[in-house]
């Protein structure tokens, strides 16, 4: 099982399934959603998401007939997409897991619209925190 929260905390989780299919998505509107050069996200079974939303923070923006992003109206975490046409199925941000997940990603999608500046560099440096010398 794995737990997950909005950025704020308003929106608690819990998954009782496994996260499938996940990918580096660098689309356009990913990149938008996310504020990021690219989103996460992996499939889910849509029974196996149990949602708290006490305060009734979760909101919804239709990007397109039939396709709805999730997201908290207080902090704006993303949470999960939703497609009419699979509704048995969402996509998860997996940026709002707080639990570690057995599976890896299987791909980067659209990266010819991929960030100028993204270069898939792997030997940049890795710092636990900020990089030396930010203030």
């Amino acid at each position: 099982m794995y737990k997950g929260s909005c950025l704020c905390g308003s929106i608690q989780f819990s998954l009782d399934g496994a996260v499938t299919d996940i990918i580096h998505c660098h689309c356009s509107l990913c990149r938008k959603a996310s504020g990021s050069a690219y989103a996460t996200n992996g499939f889910i079974n849509a029974v196996d998401l149990k949602l708290d939303d006490a305060k009734g923070t979760l909101t919804f923006y239709e990007s397109s007939e039939g396709k709805r992003k999730y997201f908290c109206s207080k902090c704006g975490a993303p949470i999960y997409s939703s497609n009419a046409q699979s509704p048995t199925r969402y996509r998860l941000r997996l940026g709002v897991l707080e639990s570690d997940i057995l599976e890896r990603p299987i791909s980067h999608n659209f990266v010819t619209s991929k960030a100028n500046w993204e270069e898939f560099d792997a030997d940049l440096p890795h710092y636990e925190k900020h990089e030396p010398g930010r203030k």
